[in-house]
């Protein structure tokens, strides 16, 4: 796209995430990826988009569907995935935010708002974890986020069928939509606990949790 090269590319370089996301055509294919509000999506400027986690599925349609409108995205991802060499590799070359799940980890949530603050894309999971289609309350990070840059937009991303991913051989229907939040902007009244939930919210009444 013309905008790519235009857009802030994270330090791991613009080569690495094409070809992630070509190594990935054929995951779309397969998961039949239908996507709606993409236009919400900042084509320049920072902007933290928060998604539900239903499937390990989840962040590569998300990564390979921002890639398509130019936009990288750093998410912030369990440091356990560094445990693996490869993958370590491939989630520093494009510049992954590796956080440390359970214990307020600071230095996660300062390198997710430094890159804000460059005009990135940074990515969140409000869950926390991966919920596998269940009922998983708020957790901090997303409104910790939010409130640190309160001049950041935030954008929602609610992606319905990961949990079918793994109904092998039948094929999912994976749809993702981008929206931005009916409730607003993050309102500096609202807590932590009060913003998380309530964007968490709004992403499952369009997602609502299979379990």
């Amino acid at each position: 796209m013309n905008q790519a090269s235009e857009a802030p590319t994270p330090r791991g370089g613009w080569k690495l995430y094409q070809a992630l996301r070509i190594s990935l055509r054929w995951l779309r294919w397969w998961a039949r990826v239908e996507v709606t509000g993409i236009e919400n999506l900042p084509l320049h400027g920072p902007v933290l988009v928060v998604s539900n986690h239903d499937s390990w599925f989840d962040p590569l349609a998300l990564v390979e569907t921002m890639m398509w409108r130019g936009r990288p995205v750093r998410f912030l991802a369990k440091s356990t995935l560094w445990d693996w060499r490869v993958i370590a590799w491939i989630l520093d070359g494009i510049s992954q935010i590796p956080i440390r799940r359970g214990v307020g980890d600071l230095a996660a949530i300062d390198a997710a708002v430094s890159a804000l603050g460059r005009g990135e894309a940074v990515g969140i999971f409000p869950e926390g974890t991966l919920s596998r289609g269940e009922h998983l309350r708020a957790r901090r990070g997303a409104a910790r986020l939010a409130l640190a840059c309160p001049d950041v937009p935030v954008l929602l991303a609610a992606v319905e069928g990961g949990t079918d991913v793994l109904k092998f051989p039948k094929r999912p229907h994976l749809k993702i939509e981008f929206f931005e939040p009916a409730g607003g902007q993050a309102r500096p009244d609202e807590s932590p606990d009060e913003l998380s939930q309530r964007l968490l919210d709004e992403i499952r009444l369009r997602v609502p949790p299979t379990k």
